[in-house]
């Protein structure tokens, strides 16, 4: 089962949008989150409701929580299932943890993102400014009677998405519909064999 809340399209990468405000730079964070910093009592980290490009998509999969969760905290790995995505580096050793810093390279793009926060099992959230664009990225996991239902939503704002919101909203959507369903097909391809 999907549930998509926005169109997708075949859209030129993100890198290409973005080259045309410049040369594309990495999603990074002026300074890393600490651990120490965030006190346990912290509300949800949510994505900007009020920006101009917002993407959201959902899908039931059937397999179990803890591969489900497997597959996308092990950012090592997501050049092995996602076909989008050419290289990770974890620089923060151990499982993801706010402050976590991992670098990856998708679509022409050399990303920073930073984890914002991590409730393991149901949520996972990074982000990062780049470019003018600032990003945060929700994950949230629900187990079902019939599978995890895994919803993501993402937001941008900045100078340049109000410079060409159509093409990056096209573009957002066209990379989480992608995402999600790779992450469909890896888990339940692991939770099969």
């Amino acid at each position: 089962m999907r549930v998509t809340t926005t169109a997708n399209s075949a859209v030129p990468s993100i890198a290409l949008i973005l080259a045309v405000t410049g040369p594309a730079a990495a999603l990074t964070d002026e300074a890393p989150v600490r651990t120490a910093a965030i006190p346990r009592h912290t509300a949800d980290v949510r994505i900007d409701e009020s920006a101009p490009v917002i993407t959201r998509d959902s899908v039931l999969i059937h397999a179990p929580l803890h591969t489900i969760r497997k597959v996308q905290t092990d950012v090592a790995n997501w050049p092995s299932w996602q076909p989008d995505v050419d290289v990770v580096v974890k620089d923060t050793p151990g499982r993801l943890r706010p402050g976590s810093v991992f670098r990856w390279s998708t679509e022409g793009l050399d990303i920073t993102s930073t984890v914002k926060q991590a409730d393991h099992g149901k949520r996972l959230v990074w982000g990062g400014p780049a470019q003018g664009i600032t990003a945060v990225h929700v994950w949230t996991f629900t187990p079902t009677r019939n599978g995890v239902l895994v919803h993501t939503e993402e937001s941008w704002t900045g100078d340049p998405v109000l410079a060409d919101q159509p093409a990056l909203q096209a573009a957002l959507d066209n990379s989480l519909h992608n995402w999600v369903d790779d992450l469909e097909h890896e888990a339940e391809t692991r939770a099969a064999g």
